[in-house]
């Protein structure tokens, strides 16, 4: 998955300020909306929009500030502000969204009903209007991140290990039992979150009901620009397209780690035990290349010597990554990205060191924030970041509820797509390389990537749908664990190494659930990104296999890449999508096209094997 995050002004009043936000008691409406049992025009409509927009904006400038003062100078007085300022917009963007709702049945024209839409669908957890229980919803929203947050794991003797700790030695440890031992550990953290989040599903669908949705689902597979009902049928069809070909990969991954650990802990017929994959929830598998990576030997890009060895330091790193746009036809970063940027960590402080990308000013004040290791991963990590700052440029004059991607899936996709062109061509192009590994040795770059992109999707599709069918009541409480390992099984073939009692939470062990993040987002990027990839290279005139492509230097690209991006979410992602790649439909056949040697290496190894569970 990921590892970005991205903050921009309107991520802002939508999809930041109003997810799973406290609430506080109604404020007073923009002067439009005296009383909601007044006739409601259509003039009405137009006017809470633009006052309500004007607002949020007001709001969000300085929240962003003490949000990024909070992340680069962390203590307590940056804390309290930064919690302060939050709390304004949340709570005042929550409840925007709510009296957009009393417009629902009023005839307004189609822009206005998009801006009032996308106010209400932000809400992803909507507290109820009784006061007490909107303050318990914040309550229990705080809690169950504490408790994820605190976790930790505590062995015989007294030593604790946080989370960190233990995805850290799962990435490298061998020993099935020490592995055992830490995957059972850390879902003890998530056993009291299960009566905390039972409470939490009952308010929030409540709040939801008041907005005109049946549930909570309703909103989060209504967000999409399509029915919610067709919006899962879509993804079952991706993932279909996906499916024989992870179903290749899960079949050398198994046969492999059943050679390293015997067919006694990893049974061929089975799904793989959960713990064994080299990360705590199995999401991604690249961790255990080394045991299922192939036998002949490989001549491989050590793009981090060549780094070094081209003396680049963490601002050439960041000035070559802003010269890829350049090449595109990408006007450049500001002056201020430059003076305003945490590139490195520094000496005197603390900070947030994850990377991310931000818009703070939903105009021009485009920054990220990384402390940067001299890496060939962090290179690549710096041209994904940029990707959401160059997004972020290209809308940004836009209204503001239309600043933000064109669905929730697409703003990683581009960080993704980007890194994609971070090819053996690209570093030859930009003379980080002298020359370019033959076709032969793309096996390996591709099972590695596969491992870590193509393992996720299912895990990606999953978590959603076990919230949905919670938030609509198909899951009951005391099915939450079993129907959580019925789905792992279904879609990943992953299973639980030990017996699970019936009382456990172990969805709550993924941050994502007690921090009520809806996760559908991240399996729509691991589609997009590869079609948006092909689309690219198309445009482009590269007619090489499509994994060996890059952009780079192609201004006629670039201009395709811009047209989709400027327009936000002002239209149907659908009409985004078809301005870039000429479809209107999500397609993961891009994903076999890119893989395709992989493929055909996968299913010779797999000759003889036993495959599916």
């Amino acid at each position: 998955m990921s590892h970005s995050k991205t903050v921009s002004a309107l991520c802002t009043a939508v999809a930041l300020a109003i997810t799973g936000c406290a609430q506080e008691q109604a404020q007073q409406a923009p002067a439009t909306i005296a009383s909601e049992a007044q006739s409601l025009t259509a003039q009405d409509a137009k006017n809470f929009v633009e006052e309500a927009q004007s607002e949020l904006a007001k709001l969000q400038y300085p929240a962003a500030q003490a949000a990024w003062v909070y992340q680069t100078y962390i203590n307590q007085d940056s804390a309290a502000v930064s919690a302060y300022l939050s709390e304004k917009l949340t709570s005042r963007a929550s409840e925007l969204a709510k009296q957009a709702a009393t417009f629902n049945d009023v005839d307004v024209d189609a822009d206005t009903r998009r801006k009032l839409d996308l106010m209400r669908y932000g809400l992803v957890l909507p507290a109820p209007q009784d006061p007490a229980k909107s303050e318990r919803l914040a309550e229990l929203g705080a809690e169950l991140e504490g408790l994820y947050g605190s976790g930790r794991y505590c062995r015989d003797d007294n030593t604790c290990w946080r989370l960190t700790d233990m995805s850290a030695k799962m990435a490298t440890e061998r020993d099935a039992d020490l592995l055992l031992e830490m995957w059972q550990g850390w879902r003890e953290v998530s056993v009291p979150m299960k009566a905390l989040y039972e409470e939490q599903v009952t308010l929030a669908n409540q709040g939801a009901q008041e907005l005109g949705f049946g549930d909570v689902s309703d909103i989060w597979r209504g967000s999409y620009d399509m029915p919610a009902d067709d919006f899962g049928n879509e993804l079952d069809r991706l993932w279909g397209q996906v499916k024989p070909f992870y179903d290749a990969l899960h079949c050398h991954v198994r046969a492999e780690l059943g050679e390293h650990y015997g067919e006694d802990v990893v049974p061929q017929d089975k799904p793989i035990p959960a713990h064994l994959l080299g990360n705590m929830w199995a999401q991604t598998w690249g961790n255990i290349y080394d045991l299922v990576k192939p036998e002949q030997e490989l001549d491989v890009i050590d793009v981090t010597q060549a780094l070094a060895e081209h003396d680049y330091d963490e601002i050439k790193m960041v000035r070559q990554a802003e010269s890829f746009f350049s090449s595109l036809g990408f006007e450049p970063l500001p002056e201020t990205f430059w003076q305003r940027s945490q590139f490195q960590q520094p000496a005197d402080r603390d900070v947030v060191c994850h990377a991310s990308a931000w818009n703070i000013d939903s105009k021009d004040d485009l920054r990220i924030k990384m402390c940067i290791q001299k890496t060939g991963e962090e290179f690549a990590t710096i041209h994904h970041e940029l990707g959401h700052n160059y997004y972020q440029r290209a809308y940004n004059t836009l209204p503001m509820l239309y600043q933000g991607s064109a669905n929730d899936g697409f703003h990683e996709a581009i960080g993704d797509t980007i890194s994609l062109s971070i090819t053996p061509k690209y570093l030859q192009q930009i003379g980080l390389v002298d020359s370019v590994p033959d076709a032969s040795n793309d096996i390996g770059m591709l099972l590695k990537l596969a491992l870590d992109k193509i393992a996720f999707v299912p895990f990606g599709l999953l978590v959603d749908q076990w919230r949905w069918k919670v938030f609509s009541g198909e899951i009951s409480p005391a099915d939450y664990n079993k129907a959580w390992w019925e789905l792992r099984e279904k879609y990943q073939g992953v299973m639980a190494p030990i017996e699970r009692d019936a009382d456990a939470f172990d969805p709550g062990a993924k941050y994502h659930v007690p921090a009520n993040t809806p996760y559908t987002r991240y399996f729509l990027a691991h589609i997009l990104q590869f079609q948006f990839h092909r689309a690219l290279c198309e445009i482009a005139g590269d007619d090489g296999p499509v994994h060996r492509c890059s952009i780079y230097g192609s201004e006629k690209a670039g201009n395709a890449l811009n047209a989709m991006l400027e327009m936000g979410m002002s239209q149907p992602w659908q009409n985004a999508l078809e301005t870039m790649t000429g479809s209107r439909q999500m397609d993961a056949t891009a994903i076999l096209d890119y893989f395709a040697p992989l493929k055909d290496w996968l299913d010779e190894q797999n000759q003889n094997r036993q495959c599916g569970w």
